[in-house]
């Protein structure tokens, strides 16, 4: 299997499996608050910020479809995920696991919340994974533009 594969499979599964056994935690009981940061389960119904919550069941069907699209994608353009390959599987590991949510639990299971001089979005383990790929790919796409500029 290529290099990239393993980096991509091994970025998935490791994202994917955290986020779920961290999840189960929050899922038994856990719980925990300081002044700055609480632990919290929360089930959110929408996506970012509870945006798209009013879509209902509609909404897990529709990631479905973006999150097939994406992986058509990236396995039918192998280049792409020969580039991206830690982002890649850092975002479909935090997807897929946050897809998996709505099926079992009707909503994504949220956990951190930050409300030290301001309130924050909650959020879990795969929406920081999610945000790091595409952090990963601004990076890497950025760095290519500037060295293919200054090739010519």
């Amino acid at each position: 299997m290529d290099r990239f594969f393993l980096k991509f499979f091994g970025a998935f599964i490791f994202v994917f499996v955290l986020d779920q056994l961290i999840k189960s935690f929050f899922l038994n009981g856990f719980d925990w608050n300081s002044s700055c940061i609480s632990l919290n389960f929360t089930l959110n119904k929408g996506v970012a910020f509870s945006m798209f919550a009013f879509l209902g069941e509609n909404l897990k069907y529709i990631q479905v479809v973006l999150i097939g699209a994406v992986l058509g994608y990236i396995f039918w353009k192998r280049e792409s995920l020969r580039e991206y390959a830690l982002a890649l599987g850092l975002l479909m590991g935090g997807g897929i696991s946050n897809l998996l949510d709505r099926f079992l639990h009707g909503g994504v299971v949220d956990y951190v919340y930050w409300h030290c001089g301001f309130d924050f979005a909650i959020f879990n383990f795969a929406d920081v994974m999610i945000d790091l790929g595409v952090l990963l790919i601004l990076i890497h796409s950025f760095r290519k533009e500037k060295h293919e500029r200054n090739l010519k």
